[in-house]
């Protein structure tokens, strides 16, 4: 029997009972309803039950629609008029062009991709884990690739290695820039623009999406949206029919295009962020794509961390939990010198929260970002160590400072070929990617 992971309605049950306590939702009844029939809660880190768990999916597609027929009581709207309403400080956008450094424009991509591979073979692996590998490595405060060399065998069987990751992202063993889908995204991102232009539409996405990607290389929010698509469900329903996922990190990774492309814009780079995250994912899901695509417009240009993250927040609603997390994380990375300590209060504040969900993953971006006071090495390496979502909070941290720096040190460039299983992409240099960037600023 397959157990297809993230989609069997029976894996996620648990995980919309989370959300719903999550966002304000008194379900109770139908909690207990679960749990009287032998159903399990959300796995910490899986995406599959065993397959013994299929005898309750009747249950589960009842229970499914019967928790979305309960609406949020908070104020976090998911339609653009309403998000822009519910900021204050959005922004103006940007009257004519503006001349970017096309240094900064590579810098984003390498930046990128470095915080990526460096988060990916300890993805999965929590806080304690990651710490106890790189001291015993002698890479703590971390501050190169991780390496199985002189990994001691009772520390590597206590943190295994992401198995699908270490084979191509360890010191020992980087040969180019490995498939990732935090890197696939973007290039699905500049895909589209160079496809449609900046008109494009949340079908685009979905019918781009249907076109070039493997629904094997999507997981969770992204998973579902594709398994709906195929059913013949159309956007924006497909985030939110049975997709318990629909607030998690997904959409953020898929947004640093849209700010690139508008720098010094970030109104224009959260609303092609919208347009694109809605296909997936609501409220604070929504608006962490927003946050990442206005940071990255802002990236192109701006001259500090803290310029990049006040234009992030200014496209947040301000009732929302994304905001709060995020304005709190940068008071406490401004306060505290000692980053583990800003990182403690992150884990006390969001411990609760799945490791891939956009909340706490926004938060420790934002601290690195300002903490790391434009020091690259510093900047992805308090996104990795954090211990959530290690590549993809690399990943967007290294886009931002990356751009910031107009580039990356040489302890962090890899052979120019990324490997990608999209059409056209596999073995494309960064550096001609951010030239294609470049060129759709203006178009």
């Amino acid at each position: 029997m397959i157990r297809l992971t993230w989609v069997q309605p029976e894996d996620l049950v648990g995980h919309e009972l989370r959300q719903a306590a999550e966002d304000g939702r008194d379900v109770r009844k139908l909690a207990a309803r679960w749990h009287a029939a032998g159903g399990h809660d959300a796995p910490p880190r899986a995406g599959a039950s065993e397959p013994g768990a299929a005898r309750l999916r009747g249950l589960a597609e009842e229970l499914l629609d019967e928790l979305a027929a309960i609406p949020s009581p908070l104020p976090e709207p998911s339609d653009l008029p309403g998000i822009i309403a519910a900021c204050p400080a959005w922004p103006a956008p940007r009257q004519g062009g503006v001349a970017v450094d096309p240094a900064r424009v590579l810098g984003a991509w390498l930046g990128r991709a470095a915080g990526c591979v460096l988060g990916k073979p300890v993805e999965k692996i929590p806080r304690q884990g990651i710490r106890e590998i790189a001291e015993a490595t002698g890479n703590w405060p971390i501050r190169g690739w991780f390496t199985a060399e002189g990994l001691p065998g009772d520390v590597a069987r206590r943190w295994p290695w992401n198995r699908r990751s270490a084979v191509n992202s360890l010191a020992e063993n980087i040969d180019g820039i490995p498939e990732d889908d935090d890197l696939n995204y973007p290039l699905l991102a500049l895909s589209l623009l160079e496809r449609h232009g900046r008109g494009f539409t949340t079908e685009d996405v979905a019918r781009l999406w249907l076109d070039e990607l493997p629904a094997g290389r999507t997981f969770t929010a992204e998973r579902v949206a594709y398994r709906n698509l195929l059913d013949g469900v159309e956007p924006p329903a497909t985030a939110t029919y049975r997709n318990p996922f629909r607030e998690w990190i997904g959409a953020l990774i898929r947004a640093d295009v849209y700010g690139w492309v508008n720098p010094g814009d970030p109104a224009a780079a959260a609303e092609h962020a919208w347009r694109d995250a809605r296909l997936t994912h609501t409220a604070n899901g929504i608006y962490g794509a927003m946050f990442a695509a206005a940071m990255c417009a802002a990236s192109m240009v701006a001259g500090s961390a803290e310029e990049v993250v006040r234009a992030g927040l200014s496209v947040v609603p301000e009732g929302s939990r994304l905001h709060e997390a995020v304005r709190l994380a940068v008071a406490d990375a401004a306060g505290e010198d000692d980053f583990e300590r800003v990182v403690d209060r992150l884990h006390e504040r969001h411990g609760a929260l799945h490791w891939v969900h956009t909340i706490n993953n926004a938060a420790l971006v934002a601290a690195t970002l300002i903490h790391g006071r434009g020091d690259f090495t510093a900047t992805i390496a308090g996104a990795v160590a954090g211990g959530w979502d290690t590549d993809s909070a690399g990943a967007t941290a290294g886009a931002v400072a990356g751009a910031l720096n107009g580039g990356v040190p040489e302890r962090w460039r890899m052979r120019d070929s990324l490997a990608s299983s999209l059409t056209g992409f596999d073995g494309v240099g960064l550096a001609e990617l951010a030239a294609r960037t470049q060129e759709m600023m203006t178009s």
